[in-house]
């Protein structure tokens, strides 16, 4: 007898702007929530501890067989401790994946959520290799990346059509700004918008709220070539990309949507947990020198195409089976 898979969501309220989160629920991209726990903005560890308390609380008046958590952000890693400390087991989506830096939250956040959980869904078989590397042997699934599923399932036509139009038809860069580390110090960020600055094409920038106030509070002016807009509702963002000649980008889900959109990205960070868009040149990464985008951008030339970098767009039901198998008998 086949099992019944019931999904209960719970949107904890980390991003709380409407385009970084209402849009998907607004836009059928993702169902409304059971709950909404409206959590808000702070620090990571007030951020994380209101969250923490939160689920808990939830997980404690409902009897859950699992609890499944994507990604690196606060809320996965207070859904992890949570499931951990009341003996949930938790499945991890996105698992094995490895900046080697510390400094960065997310990365603290994806290593303590990979060595609590109980089921690992990794994204590519590095990733899957990565766990190994670290002790974890049990419970590890190479099931592809959602975001593929998304995108496919957002656009259909996406990838045809952007395939399908010539190179350089449109003469513009997109660019998002928004890691603590190169927008929350004034001098980093005047740094990575002068190399924007540098190149010599049009540049429009969807603003994330904490650029947005990073910009007044530093009063950097922008460099004359980039262009503010809003930040952009999901299916937007991916045409924007597919009608751009190059991404620009600090966002690990960017650096993938321009690899399977075909678009070259120009990551501005010195490292990515996205090392296979690296090793097969669809993504370069930027160090600091004044002209280092735009000499990266002038070199760069379009190597073949694996579509099949992250999987075969069905990562979800992978998923789904990987987690009947492991945990159908406790369901």
């Amino acid at each position: 007898m086949g099992h019944v898979v019931e999904e209960f969501l719970i949107h904890t309220g980390q991003h709380y702007d409407w385009s970084m989160s209402g849009a998907f629920f607004d836009e059928g991209v993702l169902r409304q929530p059971d709950i909404s726990l409206g959590i808000g903005s702070g620090s990571h560890g007030e951020q994380t501890g209101r969250m923490l308390e939160a689920l808990e609380k939830i997980f404690l008046g409902t009897r859950f067989n699992a609890v499944l958590v994507y990604g690196d952000t606060n809320t996965t890693l207070a859904a992890a401790l949570a499931a951990a400390k009341l003996q949930i087991p938790l499945i991890h989506v996105e698992a094995g994946l490895r900046c080697f830096n510390r400094s960065v939250p997310e990365e603290i956040n994806r290593v303590v959520a990979d060595h609590l959980a109980h089921l690992l869904c990794c994204p590519s078989h590095q990733a899957a290799q990565q766990l190994g590397k670290e002790g974890i042997q049990h419970g590890v699934h190479v099931t592809g990346d959602v975001m593929l599923d998304s995108l496919l399932d957002a656009w259909p036509d996406a990838l045809s059509s952007a395939a399908s139009s010539p190179w350089d038809a449109e003469q513009r860069a997109v660019l998002t700004l928004h890691r603590p580390q190169n927008v929350d110090f004034a001098e980093m960020l005047r740094l990575r918008l002068e190399q924007v600055g540098h190149l010599q094409l049009p540049v429009i920038w969807p603003t994330h709220p904490r650029s947005v106030r990073r910009l007044a509070e530093f009063r950097i002016a922008l460099p004359a070539n980039i262009q503010l807009v809003e930040p952009q509702p999901f299916r937007e963002m991916l045409r924007l990309v597919a009608t751009s000649r190059m991404v620009i980008t600090d966002s690990g889900g960017l650096q993938k949507e321009s690899y399977w959109l075909r678009r070259p990205c120009f990551t501005l960070r010195p490292e990515t947990e996205w090392p296979e868009t690296v090793a097969v040149g669809w993504n370069t990464l930027i160090g600091f020198g004044p002209d280092d985008l735009r000499a990266a951008a002038l070199n760069w030339a379009a190597p073949p195409h694996d579509p099949g970098l992250y999987g075969d767009g069905h990562a979800s039901e992978h998923v789904i089976r990987a987690i009947l198998d492991e945990l159908g008998n406790e369901a």
